[in-house]
């Protein structure tokens, strides 16, 4: 009769599994005594780095409303402000308008580049 199918001795896992496997159970167990490393640590590592991050979008902010100041100063040294009209949109589309006559006009054709088709086949 010949052997066993299947050897006697149990699987054994080898040495680098068996440490995966205790250091993520021992991670999950931490995780559940100390809840702050999976939502507090992260949360704060968002903080810190986001303001990090939007310090120069904030400095821009600030940038250009001082380049705004400056030249609305100019502006009223100059006296520039004075003379400008103000501007309706609806008082432009009427201007504009009347300029244009679109009754008399004719549609013209431009001639072909030398070399391109004329597009008949």
């Amino acid at each position: 009769m010949p052997g066993p199918a299947f050897s006697s001795k149990p699987f054994k896992a080898s040495r680098s599994a068996s440490k995966a496997a205790d250091f993520s159970s021992r991670y999950r167990a931490s995780l559940s005594r100390h809840p702050f490393l999976l939502f507090g640590l992260p949360f704060l590592v968002t903080m810190v780095a986001g303001s990090f991050f939007l310090t120069p979008a904030t400095a821009l902010r600030y940038e250009r409303y001082d380049h705004k100041v400056k030249t609305s100063l100019q502006e009223n040294a100059l006296g520039l402000k004075k003379e400008r009209r103000q501007f309706d949109i609806r008082e432009e589309y009427f201007r504009l308008s009347q300029k244009l006559d679109d009754d008399n006009w004719e549609n013209k054709r431009y001639p072909r580049p030398p070399g391109d088709s004329d597009g008949i086949l």
